[in-house]
């Protein structure tokens, strides 16, 4: 079996040789169709994420009652905790809050250092969920608490961002599958173009008595290689790229919530992707033109 393998696999090398605009074309057809395909993933990826991270980022603020003392504030926090779907709450002081309330105004907050003295603000507890989904459900329940002054979540924002998010999931679905699909329409068009001019060659393996696995062994290793080596050129240009898009993003996203997903592993991951596509995508077309020619 190793040594008709190996035969194979001389064939292979020997016909990609001896076929080479054939051979080119066929790379050439798999690398701009894995560069597509690459791009759009890194992107579609990259903005599920950012949607995603966003959305975990949802969180409920109760404002306590100014009028409750430090036992009412305890309860309070326990009532909280025993919602099931809560994750974590966490205690922010008044004088807290106001450092965030002139932070989140950059050089115009250091007009509420009035307020130092006589901090009009409410101490508060930052709540999240499990599930952001359960956001809305959870912060009507923490509003029939004794002493929760106010709950404030950013209704309208919060169900718009779950919509956004909803939506990119199914059209970063519908894009892949998509590309995949004219990826795979492309590339086995073309290597059917390389097989059809080598249909004689295939004709005369069956006539001399060879397999069908013996005729597609050959193909299916051409198909192997042609899908490897296309998918080089694709991956070297995220290598090369991702990184210095990371740098230019980055600082403009920083102190938000969104964020962009890291050099390492994500581009080793989408590698690995690349190169199984390719090969995969090489292989099925390889066999799928061969066998058409295999009924004599």
């Amino acid at each position: 079996m190793i040594r008709t393998l190996g035969r194979h696999l001389r064939e292979s090398l020997k016909s990609l040789a001896r076929n080479t605009w054939m051979t080119f074309a066929s790379i050439s057809a798999v690398t701009v169709t894995l560069i597509l395909v690459g791009v759009s993933l890194v992107i579609i990826l990259n903005l599920y994420h950012m949607a995603s991270s966003a959305e975990k980022e949802v969180e409920i603020k109760v404002l306590i009652d100014l009028t409750a003392n430090k036992d009412q504030k305890n309860q309070l926090e326990k009532e909280i905790k025993k919602i099931s779907e809560i994750s974590s709450v966490k205690y922010s002081s008044k004088d807290q809050e106001l450092k965030d309330l002139k932070k989140g105004f950059g050089e115009d907050g250091d007009v509420f250092s009035m307020f130092e003295q006589e901090n009009p603000l409410n101490d508060a507890f930052i709540v999240k969920t499990s599930d952001p989904h359960d956001t809305p459900k959870v912060a009507q329940k923490i509003e029939k608490l004794d002493h929760a002054h106010k709950v404030a979540y950013g209704k309208e924002k919060v169900s718009r961002l779950f919509e956004i998010v909803g939506y990119a999931k199914w059209v970063g679905i519908v894009l892949i599958v998509g590309l995949l699909f004219t990826a795979m329409f492309l590339i086995s068009n073309t290597i059917k173009i390389t097989i059809f001019a080598r249909r004689k060659e295939i004709e005369i393996m069956k006539l001399v008595g060879a397999t069908n696995w013996f005729v597609r062994w050959p193909f299916f290793i051409e198909g192997l290689l042609l899908g490897i080596c296309g998918s080089i050129l694709p991956i070297s240009i995220l290598l090369g790229t991702y990184q210095n898009a990371i740098q230019w993003v980055a600082p403009k996203l920083q102190g938000t919530i969104v964020k962009v997903l890291p050099y390492h592993p994500f581009v080793f991951q989408i590698s690995a992707v690349l190169v199984l596509l390719g090969a995969i995508i090489g292989v099925w077309g390889s066999l799928m033109s061969v066998r058409k020619f295999l009924k004599i």
